[in-house]
């Protein structure tokens, strides 16, 4: 059985996908990469309408908290460097990384978010190339970069974070570093909820059953995966990383825009965010 949907901004998408209920069940690869393409096709331009000014065309924004790149310097020297983005969506990132004097690949699943990509690559004259596929399985030679980097991209919609950072690990040359940002693991114990509701813990923060919304078939139309702090911490040591650091930014004083479930509110109490720093193992 699956439980009705609340009213959300995601209504087109899930109008266009027929979703219909959320389930409580696991979610293998290829349903989840079918169900994530589907769904970030069909939500990329609403996508776009509310996030792209705060996300700007040629910018490097780590967080809904707006931590960015220019002040962080997370991914050290970049110019003349081979950088990697994984999850790019329409490529903010990557075109702020080419300014830089990068070259960068820019790889996302869904072809509605590389349809923004090319849109601002032809706006801004900076064009990092880009590929669709699947973040578990990169179309890209071994040891091809020195840097990559994912803002809120593919991680948390994959069934195996292991593959994921084995992928990185192939990719990335002996000393490259992989950083990375994701919904901090804590939020998982509360609802997604910007207001009051959203400061009550509702969910076990062990239970790693993914999100799922389904249709009225039980076909899933969206699929999200919770990962703890030492879930990823094991992933990244067993593909060969050193965590050198992880970053939990603060709520900026001063900043209230409301993103999905980020909010002044929430961000004052505890992180939305969590950055993840390593380095590849030069021994790899």
């Amino acid at each position: 059985m699956s439980a009705p949907l609340p009213a959300n901004r995601h209504d087109r998408a899930e109008e266009l996908l027929g979703t219909a209920g959320v389930a409580h069940r696991q979610v293998g690869s290829a349903e989840a990469t079918a169900a994530n393409l589907a769904w970030w096709d069909a939500d990329a331009d609403a996508y776009h309408a509310e996030h792209g000014e705060f996300l700007g065309e040629a910018d490097f924004v780590w967080c809904p908290e707006g931590l960015r790149e220019a002040d962080v310097r997370l991914l050290g020297g970049l110019a003349g460097a081979d950088v990697l983005e994984v999850g790019a969506g329409s490529a903010p990132c990557a075109r702020w990384l080419v300014a830089q004097g990068a070259r960068v690949v820019a790889v996302d699943l869904s072809a509605g978010m590389l349809d923004h990509a090319k849109a601002g690559n032809e706006r801004t004259g900076l064009r990092p190339a880009l590929v669709q596929a699947s973040a578990e399985a990169l179309p890209l030679g071994d040891a091809r970069f020195d840097v990559a980097c994912s803002a809120f991209g593919a991680i948390p919609f994959v069934a195996s974070v292991d593959a994921v950072f084995a992928e990185v690990a192939r990719v990335l040359r002996p000393g490259g570093r992989w950083v990375f940002s994701v919904n901090h693991p804590m939020r998982w114990i509360f609802p997604d909820d910007p207001g009051p509701t959203g400061l009550t813990a509702s969910q076990p923060y062990f239970d790693r059953t993914p999100y799922v919304e389904v249709d009225a078939s039980g076909t899933a139309t969206y699929v999200e995966y919770h990962r703890t702090l030492g879930d990823y911490v094991r992933a990244l040591t067993g593909a060969g990383f050193r965590l050198v650091d992880v970053l939990e930014p603060e709520w900026p004083a001063g900043h209230t825009r409301i993103w999905g479930q980020w909010s002044p509110l929430r961000g004052r109490l505890f992180p939305g965010t969590a950055i993840f720093c390593s380095v590849l193992d030069a021994a790899q």
